[in-house]
């Protein structure tokens, strides 16, 4: 029962991934295009082009939320909280953070981008939820 939850975990780590490599193609682009010299970023990234920033930006995001998603995945395979529904709040968590990722990096919809961020905490807030009910 507990592989379950190892998948939405494992995809969440594989998106932390994703996201930085994105975030080193961008980089990338903003020195390869003369956008910024790297004398001007070796202390700060307030000189890269909005695309760089924003793709900093959401690579930082993964290191947040997802860390308590990551307990919460621990938490409920010690408390046995596994089921098809732990594992659907997983599965949401991990859509809702991708599809955050591509508003954050794309038009950056402040709106869209903290609804779909608040459908993750949500699901967070569930996942939590369903561990403590099942502890009690």
């Amino acid at each position: 029962m507990t592989l379950k939850l190892i998948y939405p975990a494992l995809a969440m780590i594989f998106w932390i991934f994703v996201v930085g490599v994105i975030l080193a193609l961008r980089r990338k682009d903003a020195f390869t295009s003369g956008a910024v010299r790297m004398d001007e970023v070796s202390v700060s990234t307030e000189r890269y082009p909005l695309p760089a920033r924003l793709a900093s930006a959401n690579f930082s995001n993964q290191f947040e939320t997802p860390v308590v998603f990551f307990a919460l995945i621990m938490l409920a395979m010690e408390a046995g909280a596994t089921g098809y529904a732990m594992a659907l709040l997983a599965w949401l968590y991990v859509a809702s953070r991708i599809v955050h990722t591509f508003i954050h990096i794309g038009p950056n919809r402040l709106p869209l981008r903290g609804a779909v961020y608040g459908v993750g905490v949500l699901a967070l807030f569930l996942m939590w939820l369903g561990i403590l009910l099942a502890v009690l």
